[in-house]
């Protein structure tokens, strides 16, 4: 098994993980919104979770199309690049809840879950950019 294929499966499998972490903090985020409790750190700890994971997904993603690119007859198709440009914005979109860290609630549970949402929804985009979408294939 060489790199190339180590990197697409952990970078594959990430995909779900994020996915989970995801739909958790969206039903969460939804549930503090419509409950307008007080301030819970729950809140910012899954948001930095959710987050976290993206991050990781991202750097997965570009450490294997750097070393895709570069290592194989492949290169750099326009697929690749249109799903890191996504992906990237689907990272700072995410991001952008340090903005919001402090408010009050219901403010930050509402921020937190639209911002969840948009990233989620720009994830969902940029993984169709790709030929396989969102099926594994080697």
């Amino acid at each position: 098994m060489n790199l190339n294929t180590i990197l697409l499966i952990l970078h594959s499998a990430w995909r779900w993980v994020l996915v989970i972490v995801a739909l958790i903090a969206l039903v969460f985020f939804l549930i503090e919104w419509l409950r307008n409790r007080e301030f819970s750190f729950s809140d910012r700890r899954l948001m930095l979770i959710y987050t976290a994971t993206l991050d990781i997904q991202v750097l997965l993603g570009l450490i294997l199309i750097l070393w895709s690119g570069l290592t194989t007859a492949i290169g750099f198709p326009m697929y690749r690049i249109e799903h890191a440009v996504t992906m990237i914005i689907a990272v700072i979109v995410a991001h952008l809840n340090t903005r919001w860290r402090d408010a009050p609630m219901p403010a930050r549970a509402r921020t937190f879950f639209l911002l969840t949402l948009a990233s989620l929804a720009i994830i969902i985009l940029g993984v169709a950019r790709l030929p396989a979408g969102w099926t594994f294939r080697m």
